[in-house]
Order: structure tokens, then sequence, then C-alpha cells
């Protein structure tokens, strides 16, 4: 089972850096405890509170010489995660 896709490194989520949150998009049969204790041993950090939610895929529609083609774009989950004062991930230190 896959905990931990990718960091969500937006223009949103950097300015949400500075209070201390990070998100990451992770597998939708991931729990917060196990968020938790993935991102503590990952990054080495304190977690204090982890915040999930599901976003529905967005319906696609094109037109193709064949007619119309709608589709939806894949469901993700995200979690929003506050670090203990003064801990900081860093995403960019692996590059």
């Amino acid at each position: 089972m896959e905990i931990l896709k990718r960091p969500l490194v937006t223009e949103k989520m950097t300015a949400l850096n500075e209070k201390g949150k990070y998100a990451f998009e992770v597998g939708k049969s991931a729990n917060k405890v196990e968020i938790k204790k993935h991102i503590e041993k990952l990054y080495g950090v304190t977690v204090e509170k982890v915040a999930t939610m599901r976003i529905q895929g967005k319906l696609k529609t094109k037109n193709t010489k064949a007619g119309v083609v709608s589709g939806r774009k894949p469901t993700v989950k995200k979690a929003i995660v506050t670090v203990k004062e003064g801990d900081v991930i860093d995403f960019y230190s692996s590059i």
C-alpha cells in the first residue's frame, strides 16, 4: 500500500509552509495515523495534526472527429500536515 505519493508544491501550499503546514497527495486507503507515522519517519519531524480530504475528479469533455468524448480525471486524496513549531520539511534537499 502506498501511503505518500508526492508532496504538493503549489503557490497556495507554499504560503502555508510558513505556518508549519505541508500538503501531500496520499493513497486513497491511507488513514491519519498511518500518514502521521510515515511523515515522522521519513522527514524526522513531529506531526501535531493531520487533515485529510478527498477531491472528486473533474469531468472533462472534448470534441473529436468521432463525436463528443467524455471522461473524468481520477479522484485523489490530500493530506495537510501541521508540524511542531520549529520543525521544517525541506522538499528540495534531495535535488
